[in-house]
């Protein structure tokens, strides 16, 4: 409860805003990533690209504007979330443009610029609009009626690349189970807020796990279900993943109950082995997981994996430089998935692991404003919205380094597609505005000796754990 008291001083003691901290970062992150777009320049031609100023203007303009928005309406947010989140759209856009360069008849990104643009502006609504995260609270059961059926769609559009998550109509196309995420992760918190109580203490005990009854758990075990089965149909096995490691890390934190985690892995190891065994398209990703260089050894050349293990051993420990990696030979998902191969081979693992620091700061910032946070929900929010920025990071990089089988998803802010991106930029919006929440001075009880409902509440909650 450190870090807690630290963010929750008593009432009367002024905390700084740290606003000018925030600017300054976001400075630092902009330069960064201006220079990462000049090297390529000089990598690839030997010169400084014509477009640099306009680049960095461009994304100094949407740094700035999603500062003022922080700086007018959340005065207490963390300092560290949107300069973090600055930088590594930066950089994915980076590294979008050095492959670009590779595939010159398939520039993706001016594309990947404009749906960046449109984070931000979703950005500044939710920071300027929703004042109180509270809110959202009651619109639980339309929030998940609206992700399942973002989730349905796509099962009436054609499967691109095996799987049916792309609605795609004349040249536009999106993922609706982006969105899907964190209309689930509202719904999950909400609910389990509303219930936490009968959850961890009524019910029958089998061995050391509290079983809530089928009245309280059923409804959120019926929603997760229908998602789960919603997108293996669909072979978006990577956000149903997601979507099950959600909901029991939420079920967890909820209850204190850590059964729920050795329940959650004994399903996941379970559902695992029945989806790669049954699932051909599953089974083909695990076969290549098992032996990535059995087709060099069929004479077939490397896959996508191979070439992905080939792209980080030759960046070694400092990389090859921006613009002087091959990681293009990956195929067309060198810009999506694979396109932390292209970090690991330019910037080495100094440079990877840097990257993977800057998501364990983003996830990390957002578990500390929900140890503050005194509401259940709030509690809850910022914990599912930080694990699912968790997940995604460990699911893809396990993927692509051979760790475990390759799921299709995008790497936050970092690999190319804009449903993906928005989507990041919204959380990140509400992980401002609850740190905001977190962070902001109390008020002073009416009467010495009386708490506040919603410190009450708070304080009960912290009991329970």
């Amino acid at each position: 409860m450190t870090a807690t008291m630290a963010d929750a001083p008593p009432p009367g003691i002024r905390r700084p805003k740290r606003r000018g901290v925030e600017l300054s970062l976001l400075v630092c992150a902009v330069l960064i990533s201006v220079f990462g777009y000049i090297g390529v320049g000089l990598g690839r031609n030997h010169a400084v690209p014509p477009d640099a100023a306009g680049y960095g203007a461009g994304l100094g303009m949407l740094a700035l504007l999603a500062h003022i928005a922080v700086r007018l309406r959340a005065p207490y947010a963390d300092p560290l979330l949107l300069p973090i989140a600055v930088l590594l759209n930066g950089l994915g856009l980076v590294l979008i443009y050095r492959l670009d360069l590779e595939t010159p008849g398939d520039k993706a990104a001016p594309t990947q610029l404009v749906w960046s643009t449109l984070g931000v502006a979703l950005f500044t609504a939710v920071v300027v609009f929703l004042l109180d995260h509270r809110l959202l609270q009651r619109y639980a059961y339309l929030s998940v009626a609206t992700a399942l059926v973002l989730m349905i769609m796509p099962i009436c559009f054609p499967a691109v690349n095996g799987a049916k998550i792309w609605i795609r109509i004349g040249g536009f196309s999106f993922q609706p189970g982006e969105f899907a995420k964190i209309l689930l992760a509202v719904f999950f918190a909400a609910y389990l807020a509303a219930n936490r109580n009968a959850l961890a203490y009524t019910g029958r005990k089998v061995w050391r796990l509290q079983l809530p009854t089928g009245r309280v758990l059923g409804p959120i075990v019926a929603i997760w279900l229908l998602s789960v089965i919603v997108l293996v149909i669909e072979r978006d096995l990577g956000t149903s993943l997601l979507f099950f490691g959600l909901f029991v890390i939420l079920l967890y934190v909820a209850t204190g109950r850590t059964g729920w985690i050795a329940v959650g892995l004994l399903l996941a190891a379970l559902g695992a082995f029945a989806v790669g065994s049954l699932e051909p398209h599953v089974h083909s990703r695990v076969k290549d997981w098992l032996d990535p260089f059995a087709s060099i050894a069929a004479g077939r050349g490397p896959g996508q994996l191979a070439q992905s293990l080939f792209s980080f051993a030759a960046g070694g420990m400092l990389g090859t430089g921006l613009g002087l990696g091959r990681s293009i030979l990956i195929g067309f998902a060198a810009k999506s998935d694979f396109i932390l191969a292209t970090a690991g081979e330019e910037l080495g693992l100094v440079g990877l692991t840097a990257l993977f620091l800057l998501y364990a700061l983003l996830v990390a910032r957002g578990y500390r404003a929900a140890l503050a946070l005194l509401d259940p929900f709030g509690r809850l929010l910022a914990v599912g919205l930080s694990a699912i920025l968790a997940l995604q990071v460990f699911v893809i990089a396990g993927g692509v380094t051979g760790l475990i089988p390759l799921t299709g998803m995008a790497m936050p802010f970092l690999a190319q597609g804009g449903s993906s991106v928005v989507t990041n930029w919204v959380m990140v919006a509400l992980l401002i505005r609850l740190s905001d929440s977190a962070r902001s001075p109390r008020p002073e009880s009416a009467e010495p000796g009386v708490i506040a409902p919603a410190e009450e509440n708070g304080n009960a909650w912290r009991n329970q754990w």
